[in-house]
């Protein structure tokens, strides 16, 4: 006998934590189904759509941060060669391409196998996390797609450490 055999309570829906943190902070959201919702975030360089879905077979909430930033066919390789050093960089999560919408997109999951439930502060986390990192990097993004600029040069322009105070 495994442990996936046993079944125990039946488990909070992690959606429900998302819509609610969405409810206490004025968020614009649409809830099209059970386990899934959609927010709006305004950040400081664009307005970030994330979904939340819960995924039953993986027992897994999963976020997708979308930002409107569409690569060009010309520009698609120096982007992929930025996402591989981003993603470098990240301690959670990933940016990916999305080929068919020639979009980049944020992504993470909480797993929560086991029959484990989610907490509002993990809830709270997963969407910080997402949203840090599309404020960290938007700028590099786009200095590859508009400015022409390659991915290091990109990297070098956005992401220095200042010191001190002005």
């Amino acid at each position: 006998m495994s442990f996936t055999e046993f079944e125990g309570e039946p488990r909070a829906n992690p959606v429900d934590l998302v819509e609610r943190l969405a409810a206490l902070n004025d968020w614009s959201f649409e809830r099209p189904g059970d386990h899934e919702i959609t927010l709006s975030i305004a950040g400081r360089w664009a307005d970030y759509h994330i979904s939340f879905q819960w995924m039953d077979e993986l027992e897994a909430l999963h976020l997708a941060c979308a930002f409107d930033l569409k690569v060009p066919d010309s520009r698609r390789p120096e982007v992929l060669r930025l996402l591989a050093v981003v993603n470098e960089q990240l301690w959670v999560g990933h940016f990916d391409l999305w080929p068919d919408q020639g979009m980049v997109m944020y992504r993470h999951a909480l797993l929560l196998a086991g029959g484990a439930t989610a907490s509002g502060r993990q809830c709270e986390a997963l969407l910080k996390a997402a949203v840090d990192a599309a404020e960290r990097y938007y700028p590099a993004f786009q200095f590859v797609i508009w400015a022409g600029k390659t991915a290091r040069e990109a990297m070098d322009a956005t992401l220095f450490e200042t010191a001190g105070e002005a």
